[in-house]
């Protein structure tokens, strides 16, 4: 059942198509993190899995609240990994995780990508629609990407033992806020609301 919105089919529809296509960016990224948690093997392994948890966890609960919108808007969201690697402008890649800077820099790589996507492609599509609740919702999770990336990026700029100190602040400090209360109230845990 569709909302009656102030919004054109046509309009909405193509607001959902770049929805969709974001939403399997990010279950590529999603994927290529839990890859990352599962599979890294480091002096510093037990810091980077709380670590990689975290930016998991991120990533699923924006991916929840871009099918939740996409739903609000009418449609159905792509699902399967088959959809999702059909329409994504991500690489999908099975990486030697003993590198631990290449495969960090990879993940950069791909929340910058996203970033990139999100500023050139769907705020100025939802702007133009004039679609305030995607341009909010995506503005926070851009927001969000911006954080996830500058985090690897500091890891990537100390050496082990200051790396190691640093993942295990910037652990804590999310495990303690989540840091994703984007937007005011998009990505609140739901047992918050």
């Amino acid at each position: 059942m569709k909302l009656n919105l102030e919004i054109s089919d046509e309009a909405i529809e193509e607001v959902v198509i770049a929805l969709n296509t974001l939403l399997a960016d990010e279950c590529v990224l999603y994927t290529k993190i839990r890859n990352v948690y599962w599979n890294y093997s480091s002096p510093n392994y037990y810091e980077l899995h709380k670590f990689f948890k975290i930016q998991y966890e991120l990533l699923d609960e924006m991916i929840y609240l871009i099918v939740k919108r996409v739903h609000a808007l009418g449609y159905s969201s792509l699902g399967s990994m088959k959809d999702f690697l059909n329409v994504t402008r991500l690489s999908e890649e099975n990486d030697n995780f003993k590198h631990s800077t290449h495969i960090t820099q990879l993940l950069v790589t791909d929340h910058e990508t996203i970033i990139g996507i999100i500023a050139k492609e769907i705020i100025p599509l939802s702007n133009k629609h004039n679609d305030s609740i995607t341009t909010d919702l995506i503005t926070g999770i851009t927001e969000q990407h911006e954080k996830m990336a500058w985090m690897l990026k500091s890891f990537l700029s100390k050496p082990l033992f200051s790396a190691t100190t640093l993942i295990r602040t910037i652990t804590n400090q999310l495990a303690e806020n989540k840091e994703i209360n984007i937007q005011h109230h998009y990505l609140i845990p739901e047992q918050d609301i």
